[in-house]
């Protein structure tokens, strides 16, 4: 049986409704190196990111230290505080300038902390997954149990941004395959 768009993409939110980010305490303990970073951030957000597209690689790293984004390796070693800004800013640049999401994790990080900043992240990027999704497999949504607060809104509205700029991608190109499959069969 072949597969319409929306089915497809209705399977497509259903396994991104199920997408879960590591939290804080459960990144590694001890420091990785930059090959270790690099397989690790590309293990957690390869579900969010199309085959073939670049997560990130040690330039980007490099850059990002450079322009003081993130914390300095030390002596060559990243710990939970580089993971955490790497796997936003690898989340947020889909949707946002290298500056603004710079802005987004320092003004949320001036509220929560970094540690609760990065989970907070975390949650509200599966919390909009899963949004997105129920909006798909239900005939009406209502988004009547988002409470937005002055000091979550931002993260709350990036990652209903960045949920809505996945699955609208994801449509375009289950759209593009199937109308390629219907030309040339």
């Amino acid at each position: 049986m072949i597969m319409s768009t929306i089915e497809k993409l209705t399977q497509w939110t259903e396994e991104m409704a199920e997408f879960r980010l590591p939290r804080w305490e459960e990144l590694p303990a001890f420091e990785l190196y930059i090959d270790q970073v690099i397989t690790l951030i590309e293990g957690y957000l390869s579900p969010l990111f199309g085959e073939g597209e670049t997560i990130i690689t040690s330039a980007m790293i490099n850059n990002y230290a450079k322009m003081r984004l993130t914390p300095k390796a030390v002596k060559k070693r990243y710990g939970k505080a580089h993971l955490a800004y790497l796997i936003a800013i690898s989340v947020l640049k889909q949707i946002y300038s290298i500056q603004e999401v710079m802005l987004g994790i320092q003004y949320q990080a001036e509220i929560s902390g970094l540690k609760g900043a990065y989970n907070q992240f975390c949650e509200e990027l599966e919390g909009a997954l899963k949004a997105v999704h129920a909006s798909l497999i239900e005939e009406k949504t209502e988004y009547q149990n988002v409470s937005m607060t002055k000091e979550n809104t931002a993260i709350k509205l990036a990652a209903l941004s960045l949920a809505g700029k996945l699955v609208s991608r994801k449509m375009l190109y289950l759209r593009h395959n199937k109308e390629e499959v219907e030309n040339n069969g």
